[in-house]
């Protein structure tokens, strides 16, 4: 396998020298037991200390159950091989050319390789630390569960539980299920894994001649294959997967080998039911009409609920790296509907996912994009000026788009600017940094054939930020255990991908993420005009979550470092999604109010003030400090009604398209 430099998998051979490891050599007769088999006989099963997780009366030589589940697994399986044959053969006959594929999602692993490349081998030899450290550990393990059985009867040693013994020494929520703890092997294991992770992160920080960089992607991609090699990810290694699979003869397998097919078949990691919901009836169903379009995006009005509005409307500029319909997820969870409720005329841009007839898009294409959606609102409406929102990488392009209007003499046209998480100076762009050097930069343009990225590799992307949460707990919950999926909106959301013109990603990947060129003054220029964020004087509220791993709020705060009007800086409970999506009936987190204009974020938190709950009431007195004005909700302020031409019902077709 290592011999082929083309070969995802080889992103994982530092671990081998991890598994060859003589602490993975385990040689207690109840590992030995344990890795007999996956579907091992009763005497194995007491060996390994599962024969008290089995319900009464269970009688694992019920071939007949156990033959069944696996005929099911392996026809299923014959079918998916079939069914990828069928399609290889379509893509080669369609013109595509010998040796070409459509990209497979898979190949996001190799984006880790070439960091894995990189690291130093010294860092996975064992060291005399590590081997002391060890023998105290499983010294302290055997012993603690040694002493808790000491004196008691063999019955009272199968039912022993975790109350009855002194906590592990290493604490982890993914092990928290009493098998983890009260069974010795398994134990062991864990506390072993635990160990050896820490172990190797420590190694890291602690290494000589690496600069900073590259010692936080080693950091990162330590992390992430950690995470990949819990034993909690595997069946054999898993004592609650074990029990689960002898408790319905192995059909937790079968509904999970359905679960793996089916992801295997779309390319992406299911999370979510995704039957549960339908756009348009129980997601993105605030009522509205598309009021205008182009091939990039389209422009929805929602209807009013009010009989008077602010005369100022507002537009949402979201992220076209997902769909616009986080801010309307249903009516309880809703930053649209909540707004109208207040007498707001809201607008919203629904970006068209990339295909070949936009393939060929730039940054630029999305600045003019915004200043077109400005200017059609403020033609429909006759209104004097507009509110803006842009959220995360749309919120790095409304502050390019404010710089561009600043120097035509056009700022007049924005009221105020609002910014959701949205970074403009990417010094401290937090773990998405990871993933961008020259390799991975030419790397998007190898998986992007037909001029844009399949949206699936930057949902992978995303998921191996928090990878233990969004990739590996699924893995168990879903392959390993068989679960049904629940109906969750907001991962409903988070796997609802777009695909991105690649030079449009690429160019903002190189030339903010990398080289942070937006925060030098005309270093950049869109449209044919430079860019420069001292120029714009705008009244600017910037909210930033404390928790936030893909827009740092320390990264953030930089904002106030080139804005030159007034602003106000809100820290706001949880992260980048849940710290915006918190209605004020939720009752739920809290945010901070300081010194906006303090010399760092830790001076403004110093000095900030705690107020529980959403911070929406908070930011609609600051809009309506900016105007206050309004006017009657009648006319083409409620879309659709005599003489308004429309093109369709909210939420359109862009949001729809796959």
């Amino acid at each position: 396998m290592s011999g082929d430099k083309n070969d995802p998998f080889d992103a994982a051979e530092p671990f081998r020298n991890l598994l060859e490891n003589p602490l993975f050599n385990l040689s207690g007769e109840a590992m030995k037991a344990l890795f007999a088999g996956a579907l091992p006989g009763r005497d194995a099963m007491e060996l390994a200390g599962l024969s008290t997780e089995l319900p009464s009366g269970m009688d694992l030589g019920d071939l007949g159950e156990w033959a069944k589940a696996s005929a099911e697994m392996q026809q299923m399986w014959m079918e998916f091989v079939t069914h990828q044959a069928g399609l290889a053969a379509e893509k080669t006959q369609g013109g595509f050319g010998a040796g070409a594929s459509l990209p497979d999602p898979a190949q996001w692993l190799v984006i880790s390789q070439s960091m894995v490349q990189q690291m130093p081998q010294k860092l996975f030899a064992v060291q005399a630390k590590l081997a002391q450290d060890s023998f105290e550990l499983w010294q302290g393990v055997l012993g603690r569960i040694g002493a808790a059985l000491s004196g008691k009867s063999q019955d009272e040693a199968a039912t022993l539980d975790t109350e009855g013994l002194p906590p592990l020494p290493k604490k982890d929520r993914r092990f928290a299920d009493p098998a983890w703890q009260t069974q010795p092997a398994f134990a062991l294991l864990h506390q072993t894994y635990l160990m050896l992770a820490e172990y190797f992160r420590e190694a890291v920080k602690s290494m000589d001649g690496l600069d900073s960089e590259k010692r936080k992607q080693l950091e990162f991609a330590i992390n992430a294959l950690a995470e990949a090699m819990s034993p909690g990810n595997f069946l054999l290694t898993n004592p609650v997967v074990l029990k689960r699979t002898v408790e319905t003869r192995g059909q937790n397998l079968v509904k999970g080998m359905r679960h793996l097919i089916t992801d295997l078949k779309r390319g992406q990691l299911t999370h979510t039911d995704p039957n549960a919901f339908t756009l348009g009836e129980n997601l993105a169903a605030s009522p509205g009409k598309v009021v205008y379009e182009t091939e990039l995006f389209q422009l929805i009005q929602y209807s009013p609920s009010t009989t008077e509005v602010y005369e100022v409307p507002l537009v949402i500029f979201p992220p076209w790296i997902n769909r616009f319909y986080i801010l309307d997820l249903n009516p309880k969870k809703s930053f649209v509907k909540w707004a109208i409720d207040q007498g707001i005329t809201v607008f919203m841009v629904s970006w068209k996912s990339a295909d070949e007839s936009i393939s060929d898009l730039v940054w630029d294409d999305y600045i003019r994009a915004q200043m077109d959606a400005i200017d059609q609102i403020m033609q429909r409406l006759k209104a004097p000026s507009v509110h803006t929102i842009g959220y995360c990488v749309a919120g790095t392009t409304l502050a390019a788009t404010l710089a561009i209007m600043a120097r035509r003499g056009e700022a007049q046209k924005v009221k105020s600017a609002t910014f959701f998480t949205a970074q403009v100076d990417f010094e401290r762009s937090g773990d998405l940094k990871h993933f961008i050097d020259d390799s991975q930069l030419e790397m998007i343009g190898q998986l992007s054939p037909q001029g844009y990225l399949d949206g699936r590799y930057l949902a992978a992307t995303f998921n191996a930020l928090r990878g233990k949460d969004l990739i590996w707990n699924y893995v168990v919950n879903n392959y390993l255990l068989g679960e049904d999926y629940p109906a969750f909106v907001l991962l409903l959301w988070n796997g609802d991908v777009s695909n991105l013109p690649s030079k449009c990603l690429n160019q903002n990947l190189r030339d903010l993420y990398r080289d942070n060129k937006m925060v030098v003054p005309d270093a950049l220029e869109a449209d044919g005009t430079p860019i420069d964020l001292t120029r714009v004087e705008v009244a600017t509220y910037v909210q930033a979550g404390r928790e936030d791993h893909i827009a740092p709020a320390e990264s953030v705060w930089q904002i106030t470092e080139h804005f030159r009007g007034p602003l106000e800086f809100l820290l706001a409970g949880s992260g980048h999604i849940a710290g915006v999506v918190n209605p004020p009936a939720a009752e739920k987190y809290q945010y901070w109010l300081g010194d906006s204009d303090a010399d760092s974020l830790d001076a403004y938190i110093e000095g900030a003030v705690e107020h529980p709950g959403s911070w929406w009431p908070h930011w609609l007195a600051w809009l309506e400090e900016q105007s206050s004005k309004k006017v009657p909700a009648t006319g083409k302020r409620n879309p659709g009604g005599r003489g308004d031409t429309v093109i369709e019902d909210a939420p359109g077709r862009y949001v729809k398209a796959r």
